[in-house]
């Protein structure tokens, strides 16, 4: 999310999600922190959506009802927003569609949205004019002379607006760090085309259900070798259809395969298309390879090919996968060598073309990891942008520019807010270290009964551990947290102290030193006591 703030106008861009980290367990979203937008809530004019990627509409259903403003966003994006706002049973009036050329009105911004490629249809760049200038935002982008649509990137509108001038370009880094050219999306066609060509049994592509160009380049394949076509996953399944409805893609009813008649075809006539291709825990590829899904399950002469590269982060769970497709007797097709996979961003080269056409005064990489955003600001200096020039910002840090420099201002408030079910912010950091050391050391819980009268002992303490020892294997350790209690509560009765609060924090520092001296570990301890 991206905020371009003049006097009382706020545009925002794009209003996204990331998935959690490791360490964020049990958290299922992590979307951006609004407060700031909300103190400003009279000044924000509109959102603009450059694509359809989780990335940049995830959060949509969880802020944009917040503000009673326009959304604007290519047919698809729209379209995929529209679906996210009804499943959680949000209004959609506030969605406008646009096309690539359009311009809208949105305050004192003149918001231009210009062709780019991608690895989803409808991606757009943006052409922000101010009163200061224009400020010119890539989206996620590369630069693709043979797209499958035959739509190419608008390079002769960012030349353009490169001759007029540029106040700032703010440009996708994410394949900052590689080299040369990516490689167009028509290439991964042809290398399914060996595929097709040479297999006789059963096809099962796992790619981003996103793409819709991938989709489109399996289903002409698939009609070419007379096979039928079996859609997997419930993203899978939303989007092809979606996609189908609004015209994006070409999927003929007659080339559909249901997953319950897939076994009454012979398996050189099928083809599934499946999510799963980050090895995810629920998606149809998974849930086949470990044969838990209800209608598929993979099997010998299966010919199975993981059409992506793994998101840092999800490699240990693509290798899970893969080993148990080929444990299924399946012949597995995956990594950069199989070349059924190119990436949607611009490499270097093509980096360098955007700042080349452009010609900013300022630069601002965005999107990205920290290295790949350092990385293309040194392209950038590499191309004769002057260091001062170039700014490498921080999740809420404002860059201030008039018409003499530009320079960092103040911090405003932001951040994150996990989601976790139907819980929207109600966990935090507290929670979150309570979960990790439940999964790192286990529970140890002390029932005990206490008069309230006199603070004597009446019934306990009784110990149950929960992922820390087995109570059986450890009647030793047991039998000592209970004399140690036992002790505490005595000298608690002795001294006629009933603060409960205070017994407590003796039980469980004395528990907590005990536990560790014996087994080097740190339970999460919780004392309970029932006074009668």
């Amino acid at each position: 999310m991206t905020v371009i703030e003049w006097g009382n106008n706020i545009l925002v861009i794009d209003c996204g999600l990331m998935f959690p980290n490791d360490d964020m367990l049990g958290i299922d979203y992590v979307i951006p922190d609004v407060t700031y937008l909300e103190e400003n809530r009279e000044k924000i004019k509109a959102f603009v959506i450059t694509h359809g990627h989780e990335d940049h509409i995830g959060a949509t259903p969880y802020v944009i009802d917040k503000f009673n403003v326009p959304v604007y966003g290519t047919k698809l994006t729209m379209g995929l927003v529209e679906l996210k706002m009804k499943e959680q049973g949000k209004s959609t009036k506030m969605l406008k569609r646009i096309s690539a050329g359009d311009t809208v009105n949105c305050g004192v911004f003149s918001v231009e949205f210009i062709k780019v490629s991608h690895s989803i249809d409808d991606a757009v760049g943006l052409a922000i004019h101010t009163p200061l200038g224009t400020i010119v935002h890539t989206g996620d982008f590369k630069i693709d002379f043979t797209p499958i649509d035959g739509k190419v990137i608008d390079l002769d509108r960012f030349g353009q607006l490169g001759k007029e001038g540029v106040l700032a370009l703010m440009s996708d880094s994410t394949n900052a760090e590689n080299p040369g050219y990516t490689i167009s999306e028509k290439s991964v066609g042809a290398s399914f085309d060996d595929y097709f060509k040479n297999c006789r049994g059963r096809i099962i592509i796992a790619t981003f259900a996103s793409n819709v160009h991938r989709l489109q380049q399996v289903i002409d394949l698939a009609k070419r070798y007379n096979r039928k076509v079996c859609l997997s996953g419930r993203s899978m399944i939303k989007i092809a259809n979606l996609a189908t409805e609004l015209g994006y893609l070409n999927l003929p009813e007659k080339m559909v395969l249901s997953m319950d008649d897939v076994d009454s075809v012979r398996d050189n006539k099928v083809c599934i298309l499946t999510t799963g291709s980050q090895g995810e825990q629920m998606s149809g590829l998974v849930r086949m390879a470990a044969g838990e899904h209800s209608k598929l399950s993979i099997k010998q002469g299966d010919t199975v090919i993981i059409s992506s590269m793994p998101i840092p982060g999800n490699e240990k769970y693509v290798s899970e996968v893969i080993n148990m497709l080929y444990r299924g007797g399946a012949n597995v097709i995956y990594g950069s060598l199989a070349k059924v996979h190119v990436s949607g961003h611009a490499c270097q080269e093509e980096l360098k073309m955007m700042l080349a056409l452009t010609k900013p005064q300022y630069f601002i990489p965005v999107h990205g990891e920290y290295r790949h955003i350092y990385n293309h600001a040194a392209l950038a200096e590499t191309m004769g942008m002057k260091k001062q020039n170039v700014f490498i910002s921080e999740l809420g840090r404002e860059i201030v520019i008039d018409n003499r420099k530009a320079v960092f201002g103040d911090t405003v408030s932001s951040g994150v807010v996990m989601i976790d079910g139907c819980g929207i912010g109600d966990v935090g950091n507290a929670v979150l270290h309570d979960r990790q050391l439940l999964a790192s050391d286990g529970l140890f819980m002390i029932i005990m009964t206490v008069s309230k009268k006199d603070a004597k002992l009446i019934a306990g303490p009784d110990i149950i551990s929960r992922g820390f020892v087995y109570m059986k294997e450890s009647e030793g350790l047991i039998d000592g947290t209970k004399k140690i209690v036992e002790k505490i509560i005595k000298e608690n009765e002795r001294k006629k102290i009933k603060e409960w609060s205070m017994l407590k924090g003796k039980i469980k520092k004395s528990v907590n030193n005990y536990l560790y001296e014996n087994t080097k570990r740190n339970p999460m301890i919780l004392p309970i006591i029932i006074q009668v």
